[in-house]
This record gives structure tokens, sequence and C-alpha cells, in this order.
């Protein structure tokens, strides 16, 4: 990918919300296999801030507990001694200004370093605390190098999205500022564009003239793991269909860009994003269904209801199911719908692109014993496999005229290679300045919009939720979404 502006190595990196689980599950693992892969500068060291009274010694006991089943290989290394020697811990509270203070004066003077990354791995109530305290104590500067870092959900709705823009604007340039979702970062969704716009057999098919419908599924075994004060006001609907499903949605969907360029690419996502057919208030119930998870077995053990886990509201509507149906109002695909749907305790843990095309215009087998074809298919899937896969008829063996799914896989990845993770790919871009799989505000307004009317519906109707057991694929009313009676959901491989 192409870097916006000039590249300016960061010396720092700090990480608010050190001890937190987006810290612990994702950013250090992620930092650790950057610097077994030597992709980190010998000169860049790493802050730590959190509440937790702790010496840098401390701290790196932490760490070495916290990776220790996370990360491949032994932490008896020279790597791991080098990793953590990287490393600084430092007490304070996001609400003090002092504590930034106290930041500032352990960060090296600007004249030797000239950048300094902010990673907020924090919840999204406490963003406009660290930003304002950033700013107060002059750590916001140099504006253009200086970076900050904010993890999704951008805001709650489109209101407050733009209250949180205005805030960083007041404080940050737009170029300083990456809004993250590590869905973007996936080895199988930038190898979609390739798959798309390298091969000129996939791009002439790939629009309404041989595409039936598109179905984004993002589908995970586990609950909420404790996270319910954040979870309980967000939803399915916030918490992923809004973001990770709508880029993916906008990948799929979107126009050649004139180049491999930040800005060139966001502006063709955004262009699909405006094209989205608004959905009437009247037509949300045909558009959108929502559904909480119930008592079930997942992967043979049983689990409790939604309205059971720790710390959720009693009889809580909160949505740990939505199912969605768009269309994109454009020359390339007006008429085909767009499927989404995401939820909490399904039956696998899965996030997959499925992509069918049309029926063949002639019946030609129809005096065979082939009386319906089924139609072809592209799968994309993201986790926990990423791969490529077409499905295509072939005859079978034998005098009759009878054919069997046969599925080309077209797998980047060779029996000896590895790829890196998507946070991995994401703070190796923050760090060398690349925006270009970052969010510009733009694309998080505008998908604000599109899922704005589903918002303000569900926001009245206060009364009652339907329910699907956990272990299952969701609730069969998600059926109804469909246009016709032979669309159904591709829930596996």
């Amino acid at each position: 990918m192409s870097v916006d502006h000039e590249i300016v190595l960061p010396c720092t990196f700090v990480i608010f919300g050190a001890t937190g689980n987006l810290a612990s599950n994702k950013l250090l693992p992620a930092l650790y296999h950057l610097e077994v892969a030597a992709r980190l500068s010998e000169s860049l060291s790493i802050v730590a801030f959190a509440r937790r009274p702790w010496s840098d010694e401390e701290w790196r006991t932490h760490m070495r507990e916290v990776l220790g089943s996370k990360v491949k290989g032994s932490l008896d290394t020279p790597v791991f001694q080098r990793f953590i020697a990287r490393f600084r811990y430092q007490q304070g509270d996001l609400n003090n200004v002092a504590s930034y203070q106290a930041l500032a004066d352990r960060l090296p003077p600007e004249s030797a370093c000239s950048s300094t990354v902010f990673y907020l791995a924090i919840k999204p109530a406490e963003f406009s605390a660290v930003i304002h305290n950033l700013e107060a104590v002059g750590l916001n500067k140099p504006r253009g190098l200086n970076r900050v870092v904010i993890e999704k959900p951008f805001g709650e709705d489109i209101e407050s999205a733009r209250v949180l823009n205005q805030l960083l604007h007041q404080n940050f340039g737009e170029e300083q500022v990456y809004r993250i979702d590590h869905f973007l970062g996936k080895e199988t969704v930038q190898n979609l564009l390739v798959f798309r716009f390298a091969n000129t057999l996939i791009e002439p098919l790939w629009n309404r003239n041989f595409i039936d419908h598109v179905q984004i599924t993002v589908a995970e075994s586990i609950g909420i793991e404790k996270r319910a004060d954040y979870y309980d006001r967000a939803g399915a609907l916030r918490d992923m269909l809004q973001n990770h499903l709508m880029q993916l949605l906008t990948v799929v969907a979107m126009e050649p860009p004139p180049a491999l360029e930040a800005d060139a690419l966001r502006d063709e996502k955004v262009k699909v994003l405006r094209s989205i057919r608004p959905i009437a208030k009247r037509a949300v119930h045909a558009h959108a269904i929502r559904a909480q998870y119930a008592r079930g077995n997942v992967e043979g053990q049983p689990v409790l209801g939604y309205q059971e886990e720790e710390n959720v509201e009693p009889n809580s509507i909160t949505e740990t199911y939505v199912a969605a149906k768009f269309y994109i109002d454009n020359w390339r695909w007006r008429g085909v719908p767009f499927y989404l749907r995401t939820g909490k305790r399904m039956k696998h843990q899965t996030s997959m692109i499925a992509i069918r095309f049309r029926h063949p215009p002639q019946q030609l087998f129809r005096e065979t014993p082939l009386e319906s074809i089924e139609p072809n298919w592209i799968l994309l899937s993201i986790q926990p496999d990423e791969s490529m896969r077409m499905e295509i008829h072939v005859k079978q063996p034998g005098l009759d005229m009878d054919t069997r799914m046969m599925q080309m896989n077209a797998s980047f990845l060779k029996t000896d290679e590895e790829t890196l993770d998507a946070y991995e790919t994401l703070l190796l871009d923050v760090i060398e300045g690349d925006r270009s799989l970052f969010l510009r505000f733009d694309e998080v307004e505008w998908a604000w919009r599109v899922v704005d009317p589903i918002l303000k519906h569900w926001t009245v109707e206060r009364d009652y939720i339907p329910t699907y057991a956990a272990g299952s694929w969701g609730p069969a009313d998600s059926n109804r979404l469909f246009d016709n009676d032979d669309q159904t959901w591709r829930n596996e491989l």
C-alpha cells in the first residue's frame, strides 16, 4: 500500500489501557510477533500506561504471564528479552492531567524524537478525557507527526460520532488520526482487491448481470466475555455491523480506484456507502431483524443465556444478533441484495463473504437427471482459515448426466508460508505512517447514516426481543429477509 506522506518513524509507542483485554489479547502479542519478524526499529521504545501501581519490573513479569499462552514458541529467547527491554511502565489515571505530565516527562525530548504513537486501547467513554489531556500537556504536537489510534466503535450514533470527530480535530490534524478497523487488516480482505482487480476473468463478472446476491457473515461462538458494561449499551448493530461488516461490504462493492493510495481507496468506499438505498422508517422491519441468545450448547458445553450473564441489566433487550438487507443503487449493483449478519453464541466461529451467481439462463439439462442446477459461489473465508474458493459443476464419471460440485481453492498461502495477523499489519502501518487501511471520518459518518434508521426504530421498540438458542445459527426468522425462496444463508464453506 502507498503511504500518504513522508514516512517519519516514531521512537515511542504509548499504550493507554495497557492492562486491559484489548492490549493483552491483541496488541502485546502483535507487537511481539513484529519483534520476532524483525519489523520493529531498534530505536522504538514502548510505554505501558495503566492504573496499577507497578514498577517496570512488575510490568515485565505481567507481560511474560500474558504472552505465555498467546504467542508462538518459547519466551526464553534473546528476542523476548530484547522485546521486554523496550518497555517502560507509567502508572496513571486517564482523568488526571498530572498523569499525562508525568508521561510527557518520561518521553524523549522533541529534539531527539519527532514522533510518538498514542494507542487508545480503552473504553470509548474514556476517549474524550485522553484527547483533552494529551492536548493539555502538549502531547498532540508536533502536528502531523504524533499519531493517535482510535478503536471502534467511533461514537454510539451519527451525532456522537460527529462530536468525537470535532473533538479530535480541535486537538489533532486529520493526518494524525488513525481510526482502526482490524477486519481491514485481514489478509483475505486485502487479497480481495487483488482477486478482483488483477484478474481479468473475475472483474467482468462482478456486477448485477451475473451476481444474484452477496452474504457477509461474522459469527462468534463466544459470549460477551465479561464486557457487559460496554456491550449492554452497544449491542451487535453498533459493535459489529456498523463498522466491520459495513467495511467488508465496501471492499466487495467498490469500483477500481485509480491507484492503491489511501485517499483513492477511501474515496471509492465512501461512494459505495453514499449509494446504499436509505431504509424508510416503515420498511425497517422488512430490512433488519434482531435477536438475543438464550441458553443452549456451544461445542458440546452448556452456556447461559444473555440475560443471565454477569452485570447484564435485568430484562435487557440488547441484541446479540442482527441481520440486515441493503441495496446499492448504482450501475454495478442496482437490484442485488447484500445480506449482512453477525451474532454471538453462534454454532461456529466464522467470518465469510459468500457471493452467489445467478442461475444459467438456459435450462439446457431439463431432459436429463439434472432437473435443476445449483448456482456457482465464490467463498472468501476471513477466519478462522483465510482462503478463497470458487464452486463449479463438473460431470461425474458414468453414462448418466450427473454432476457434482467441486471447489477450486485459490489459497494464497503456500504450505511453508505464514501471514501477518490483522493487528500486526495495522500496527506496522501506524508505525510507518501508512493510512490506507484506516478509516476517514466521512466513511464513519456515512456508515452511521446507513444504520441510523434501524437504530432509531429499535430505540422506540423497547418491549420485546426474540431469542435464539446458543449454539444455533441464529433465529429462523432471519430467512424472511431473502428476496427469493431459493436464497438461504450460507453457513459453511
